[in-house]
């Protein structure tokens, strides 16, 4: 395995390094807070069969029980499994013994099994690593913060072929440990490479703190066809230290009418942002702001959308009506003037498949809830055109689903007789081939199958 040496950045690499040797604190694993005769098994080979896994566990104390997890349909092992034994000594020895050993020629990766999946997704202790050497692998993170308390989980994150990315996790089994080995390793120069250690981020609070992120890049858009580089840079460059300014060209070197500015500072490219968006330049009004990713600018669309969905809704909510079952020859016309005897109509729709059929159904909207109601009250069940009209008040999908759950959790199961209930031979829970376990020596008698 590889060892691991960490040095300050102004020290100078030798003597002054601290070495940080394999087994530098005993594994912990929160045995005061989980179960601590049951372990999760991670890193497996998918050829690792519940036999060999026993095998190998066996080796250091009394195996209850054994599981490779695998594909409901398939089979195929989904490369983790637990081990459970029948006392905590035997666990926590398996964990300082076994982890990290090779089967199958791949180093397995052994946790204390989490119970409680609060905790693991909590992110609490959770911290991250980046710009890790690639020859670091898990045995050689774990080593290393080992020093600063009781690990969770430790964890290098792979690309298909196995190799390392260059960044990883860890989770302590308290917060105190994580945050002094934030403060210890932090900037520390690891194998030469200088790495960044921080508190984990879920997505969501990663793309939180983005959007108050200081940006330099600033993305300006709706320029004349005239505009140059060199018009960009003058015109930004009274806001500050320009690095770059660039207009996108097609192939042909026709502009498209949109380009990038980069800042030195990013205060500057925020001035230069609330200074010219909506500026009118060359007669064209532009759009100047943050230079977004893509991801950023999707997240963005589907905010405004939702946002535009919602106060559409609460604008007709209570005078919009969803009607169906119209006949094919119902128009938006025919529609409206069906409906038109009861109040002032805002709006009128027959939905329509992509060939311009009638889908059967609608929607009219009314200037006051009074004027829906009664339309309501007087066209549900009426017949037009040989069909009766179903006439309700729209609801949004998330009412719907909700009222459709209300009445399917009214329902109540009816109990078979006896005397036709199916009888099911009884195995223990995860027998060989039924369950998801495989249990060595003698079940309980609770547990033997029933003879027929």
């Amino acid at each position: 395995m590889a060892q691991i040496q960490v040095q300050h950045q102004n020290a100078a690499a030798g003597p002054n390094g601290v070495v940080v040797t394999p087994g530098a604190a005993a594994p912990g694993g929160g045995a005061s807070q989980f179960p601590t005769t049951s372990l999760y098994v991670g890193d497996l080979d998918f050829t690792v069969t519940d036999s060999q896994l026993y095998d190998l566990f066996n080796q250091v104390g009394q195996v209850v029980s054994v599981r490779v997890c695998r594909d409901l349909s398939t089979r195929r092992s989904l490369g983790y499994g637990y081990v459970n034994y029948s006392s905590p000594q035997d666990a926590a020895r398996a964990m300082e013994v076994l982890n990290f050993t090779p089967l199958n020629n791949r180093s397995i990766r052994i946790m204390y099994s989490h119970r409680d999946p609060s905790i693991r997704k909590s992110g609490a202790a959770n911290i991250f690593i980046k710009n890790l050497d690639k020859s670091i692998d898990n045995k050689a993170l774990h080593d290393t913060f080992s020093s600063f308390g009781n690990i969770l989980s430790c964890k290098i994150a792979t690309d298909p072929n196995g190799q390392s990315k260059g960044y990883g996790f860890v989770q302590f089994e308290n917060a105190e440990s994580a945050q002094n080995a934030i403060d210890k390793l932090n900037g520390m120069l690891i194998n030469d490479k200088q790495v960044y250690v921080g508190h984990f981020l879920r997505k969501q609070e990663r793309e939180s703190v983005s959007d108050r992120t200081k940006f330099n890049n600033v993305y300006v858009k709706n320029l004349a066809e005239s505009t140059t580089d060199d018009d960009l840079k003058k015109i930004f460059a009274e806001y500050g230290t320009i690095t770059s300014a660039v207009i996108m060209r097609d192939a042909d070197g026709k502009s498209k009418c949109f380009g990038f500015v980069n800042f030195e500072i990013a205060d500057d490219a925020a001035k230069a942002v609330e200074a010219l968006n909506g500026a009118k330049i060359d007669d064209k009004e532009w759009y100047v702001g943050k230079a977004q990713k893509k991801y950023e600018r999707e997240q963005e669309l589907k905010s405004r959308f939702e946002q535009s969905a919602k106060e559409a809704v609460d604008k007709y909510q209570g005078v919009n009506l969803y009607i169906k079952n119209l006949d094919d020859s119902i128009d938006d016309g025919k529609l409206k003037e069906m409906f038109s005897e009861f109040g002032s109509i805002t709006s009128c729709k027959v939905m329509q498949d992509p060939s311009g059929v009638s889908r059967g159904s609608g929607f009219v909207a009314f200037s006051t809830p009074e004027e829906a109601s009664r339309a309501l009250t007087e066209m549900n069940g009426k017949m037009v055109v040989s069909k009766p009209l179903y006439v309700a008040v729209a609801q949004r999908k998330e009412e719907r689903r909700a009222r459709l759950q209300a009445q399917f959790s009214q329902m109540r199961p009816v109990a078979m007789p006896p005397s036709i209930a199916p009888r099911m031979p009884m195995y223990p829970p995860g027998a060989p081939g039924i369950g998801q376990q495989l249990f060595y020596g003698q079940p309980p008698p609770a547990m033997i199958p029933q003879a027929f």
